[in-house]
Formats: C-alpha cells, structure tokens, sequence
C-alpha cells in the first residue's frame, strides 16, 4: 500500500487552542534575554530624546511621531557601537532576566523599543492639546510640579487599561496594528541569517531608503517633491470643476498624499478595513460634505471646517462597534483577569507570562486615585466628576486601541471629544473640567494603544508580555519627565501659542470644542447628534452581522475603518487604500515573492519616513532649516 504523509494538525479555533499554539510553537521569552537593565536605561534615553522632537512636532503640526520602529534602530545601531559591559550580568535589576549576556538580543531590542515608545510617543500628545488649550483658555500656566504628576498618572493608568484588551485584540483577534508587525519586522531583518532573510533584510532597507527620499525631498532641503499630487489643476485643466474641488487638500480633501508612510500602512492593514476607509471617505467627503456645504450646513471647506460636523458621526461608528466587538469576547476578557483569582497551572498556559488581573486592578486604583486628587486640587474638579471620566476614558480607550489595531491611527481627538460632549451636559461652562477631563481620555487611549501595539512585536517575536508590560511602565516615567520639560522650555507663556513658531493646531480645536459644547449641545453643527445615533446603529449592525455570519465578514465594510474615514482626512484613507491594493495585486500576480517581501517593503517605508521625520524635527529645532 501507499505511504500517505500524515495529515495537517487542525488550525486552532477556540481562543484557549489559539493561545495554547502561539505558547507551544513561538513564545521564547524564558530562553532569551529581554528586559535587562541596559535596555530599560536605554530605551529611556533613546525616548527622551524623540519626545523632546515630538513635542516640537506637536506643536507645530498638531500630531506626533510614532517612535517604535526608530527606537529600534536607533537603539540596535548604538548597541553596535558603544560598549555597555558596564550594564550587564551580575549587574541587573531582580525582576531582569537572569540570562542577560554580552550579546543584544531581538528581545532585548523589543523590549528596549517599549520602553522608548512609551517615554517618546505616549506622554507628549496630552500636553500639545489639553495642556496647550488649558493655557489658551485661562493664560495660567500648570505648575511644572502638577503637569508632571498629571502626565505620569494618566500614562500608568493608559498602560495598565491595556491588560484586559491585550488577549482580545492580540492573542485571539489577532488585530494587525501594522506599526507593531512593521517594528517585529524591522528587528527580525537586522537580527536575520541565511539567504532568505538576508533578501527580507535588503527589500527592507531598499523600502526604508525610498520612504526616507520622498520625505526628505518633500518635507525637507530641497522640496522637490509636492506634499500632494496635483490632480485640482489636472481636473481644472479638463473642465471639471467639481471633481477639482473634491481632490483639493483645502477643498473635500479626496486628494492623493504623497507619503509612503501612509502607503505601507495600508499595505500592512489590508485590503478590507483599507477599503472600508476609502468607502467612508468618499462618502463623507464626496457625498455627504458636498450635499450639507451646498445647503449651508457645513460653512467651512478644508478638513477642519468639514470634520467639525463629520466627527460625531465617525466616532459613534467606532466607538459602537469597538465596544460591541470587545464585550462579545467576553469569555477571553474574563480570563485576563485570572491573576485576580488563584487557578491551577493547568487551566491557562500563559498564566504566567501574561500580565496578572491583580496588577490591573491595582494599577488602576493607585494611577486613579492619583488623577482625582490632582484634578481636585489643581482644577477644582470634584472626584466623582474625575471618577465618571476614568470609566468614560476606559471605554474609549477599548475603541482608540481597536482603531489602532486595524488601521494604526490612534484618534485621540475623537474619542476625547466624546468626553468633552458629556461634560458639556454634566459641568456646563466649566472650560476647565471639559478640558482636563477629555485630557485623561485622550491620555489613557495613547497609552493603551500604544502598549497593544508594541506587544503586538512581542507576539510575533515570541516575547514575555509580562516583561514588556515593565518595560512599558519604566518609560512612563522618563517620557513623562522629558516632555513636560521640553514643553516647559518651549512655552515659557501663552504668547508662545498659536503664533508662527507654534501654531499649536491641536490645542486651537480642544479650545473651539470646549468653548462650543460650553454654550448648550444647541450649539452643535446642525444634525450632528442625529448622526451621531445613526453611527451608532451602523456600528453595531455591521459588528453583529460578522461575528454572527463569520463567512460574511469579508464582503462587509469594517465598522472600524468606516468610522475612522469620517475623523482624518481624506487624502490618509485614499493612500491607505493604494498601498492595500499594491499589496493585494502583488499577492496576486506572485504569493511566494509577496509572501516574502510585501511585509519587509512596507515596513521599510513607515521606518524609513518615520526615521526622516525625526530627522527633519530635529534640524528645525536646531534652526538648520
């Protein structure tokens, strides 16, 4: 008779077989040196310095620079060059590995990037919006002392809300958060030997040197490449008006972006939710704008003007849909919380590598009692009302880390808005509260999301979550310290705001929506809360329909990148869709090259970016350009 091969073991299913197979056949965080003391202090040095340039890059722009994959580098390449035996065993921490040796490893690099992606990224957003808008506001500065315990207690509390999620969306979902896969990829190329990864490692900095081109000769000396491609003109030129109209960046901003950044994201995300945003762009920005602008609903053209009606709608769909999704996964949020409760060894395998329920639970009680009292005494804000906003900020942190994880673009603005509408209706004509109470949402959304995406690195590497989870917590410290001290030094006073220097964008919208929602939700743009119950239902609907008919899911819009469509502008969802479909025709033409490279290509191009834009930052500060 025939020999016949044995047949393939079954893909797991349930999310106990989906954790037992990652446990059994990628973990080796016991084997491998991970969280030692030189990658903490380094980590910390390396996110001090980038959350200096974030702030000034806040500032300026009113956004921030993800850290990660340029921490990595920056970081394996110093590594190379300075000697740190000084650092190594015995001379280590108690809870360190005890396997730390002279050689760096892929480990000790992800959980040295945690570490700087928490003190670089993570700390700085909440002083560029709610702190910046507080000054413009009220012309009183917080004292250096209050800022910097407000930023450290909301970044713990952010840090530790990530525990429950991270077995959700990480380990069962296996959401992409493209940035964590781009960061794993980057490390495996600099770590990789043999014929394959050697060609992984050079498709990888081929797509870093062409990402940091075009943001070099975009943004950079000299510009030779527009910030846009210029189809208005192109359209104009034709005779069609209205079409030139709709692709202007300051008209409906259905524009092409000319960013590889946002390209590989879309690579990595896929075509689904890369689609769904395009859908919800050219449905907000080609349809619904257009038809609310011609009746003079929305008076304003540009992504500010049409995005102060959209927003509500965007992120009703999002929040909806991101909660409905997380408390389906009910059973796997119940067993994040193990460490509560004692359990035999045999009833969860990652028991003890995953970060423990009882660290959570304290975690939250200390970071929250420390943001009540700070809130009390610094803005009068009672407890309660501090209290209603960390359970507020938890529910849309689940929602900022699950728009993370499908589409890596954390709305901190969104959701914190979602905040800014209730305490219009509970402390009306407070500026104050409206403002610092959205600050602890947007605060515990970054840090939430933040953390997901670097432990989702450490999944694909194989690493213990647990020690990344104190990684993450040392660099709160340190970022929280180098961000408020740069912003100190930065804005002396408020005349330092809203100028030429720091136009401070983000500030200036934290101010409009709470001067707004002060005067009564009867200030709201018209039908903004009808839009915001019709997001929800959709929401919901389009959640309920995949988790109920799972064979369905590929043919319907992802609720999540629907939603976000409506809160960016439209030009990031019309790039993040070329990149999906670069992506899917390569997979299609050739899987086994695309199966190779698409992943190192893409994460190429975000690094590559990401690393100019830091560079560009710095230059700026030093006034060389």
């Amino acid at each position: 008779m025939p020999v016949t091969a044995p047949a393939a073991p079954p893909a797991p299913r349930t999310p106990e077989e989906i954790e037992r197979h990652w446990f059994e056949t990628v973990y080796a965080g016991d084997g491998v040196p991970q969280l030692t003391l030189r990658a903490v202090l380094m980590g910390m040095l390396v996110g001090m310095a980038l959350a200096f340039s974030n702030i000034y890059v806040g500032l300026k722009v009113g956004w921030s620079l993800n850290v990660a994959i340029t921490a990595a580098i920056v970081s394996f390449a110093v590594f190379k060059v300075v000697p740190l035996n000084w650092l190594q065993a015995p001379r280590r921490l108690v809870l360190f590995d005890r396997h730390a040796d002279r050689q760096i490893s892929i480990l000790e690099v992800n959980c040295l990037q945690s570490t700087a992606s928490a003190s670089g990224y993570s700390t700085g957003p909440t002083l560029v919006s709610a702190f910046s808008a507080y000054l413009l506001v009220t012309g009183v500065k917080v004292p250096f002392g209050i800022t910097l315990t407000l930023v450290i207690v909301l970044g713990l509390l952010g840090v530790f809300l990530a525990i429950p999620m991270k077995r959700s969306m990480v380990n069962v979902e296996q959401l992409p958060f493209p940035s964590g896969i781009a960061a794993a990829e980057t490390l495996r190329s600099l770590f990789a030997h043999g014929a394959d990864a050697a060609r992984k490692a050079r498709a990888l900095f081929g797509g870093m040197g062409a990402g940091a081109l075009v943001a070099w000769f975009r943004d950079g000396r000299p510009s030779l490449i527009p910030e846009f491609a210029p189809l208005p003109a192109l359209l104009g030129r034709l005779g069609l008006p209205r079409l030139a109209q709709i692709t202007d960046p300051a008209g409906y901003t259905l524009s092409v972006n000319l960013s590889l950044l946002l390209v590989g994201g879309g690579a990595i995300m896929g075509m689904r939710t890369a689609a769904s945003m395009l859908l919800g762009a050219v449905l907000n920005y080609g349809v619904i704008a257009p038809w609310l602008h011609g009746r003079g609903i929305i008076t304003r053209l540009g992504f500010r003007g049409i995005v102060s009606w959209s927003v509500w709608c965007g992120v009703a769909v999002m929040t909806s849909a991101a909660l409905f999704s997380f408390f389906w996964n009910w059973r796997t949020i119940t067993r994040a919380f193990a460490g509560l409760r004692r359990r035999g060894a045999g009833d969860d395998p990652l028991a003890r590598i995953e970060v423990p329920g009882s660290w959570f639970a304290a975690g939250v009680l200390v970071a929250g009692a420390g943001a009540m009292l700070v809130n009390r005494h610094a803005f009068g804000i009672p407890v309660l009302m501090t209290a209603i906003a960390i359970a507020i900020s938890a529910l849309m942190a689940v929602v900022a880390s699950r728009a993370t994880g499908e589409t890596d673009t954390t709305p901190i603005g969104p959701v914190g808005k979602i905040t800014q509408l209730v305490y219009g209706v509970l402390m009306p004509q407070n500026l104050t509260a409206n403002l610092m109470t959205a600050n602890i949402t947007s605060s515990m959304a970054i840090g939430s999301a933040d953390l997901l995406t670097d432990l989702k690195s450490g999944y694909l590497l194989g690493a213990n979550p647990r020690k990344q989870f104190l990684a993450q917590f040392f660099g709160v410290f340190s970022g929280a310290l180098a961000a408020t001290g740069a912003f100190f030094v930065l804005i002396p006073d408020p005349s330092a705001l809203g100028g030429d220097r720091f136009p401070a964008p983000a500030a200036l919208v934290w101010k409009a929506v709470a001067e707004l929602l002060a005067r009564g939700l009867d200030s709201l743009p018209p039908y903004a809360l009808t839009s915001l119950w019709i997001g929800a239902a959709v929401g919901v609907g389009l959640t309920a329909a995949e988790k109920l008919f799972p064979r369905s899911r590929r043919f319907l819009p992802s609720p999540v990148g629907l939603g976000m469509a409506f809160t960016f502008q439209g030009y990031s969802s019309v790039s993040f869709f070329l990149g999906a479909v670069a992506a899917w025709i390569w997979q299609k033409r050739s899987p086994a090259t695309a199966a190779l490279f698409v992943i190192p290509v893409a994460s190429g191009a975000i690094a590559g970016e990401s690393l100019t834009g830091v560079l560009v930052a710095l230059l700026n500060v030093l006034g060389v350009m």
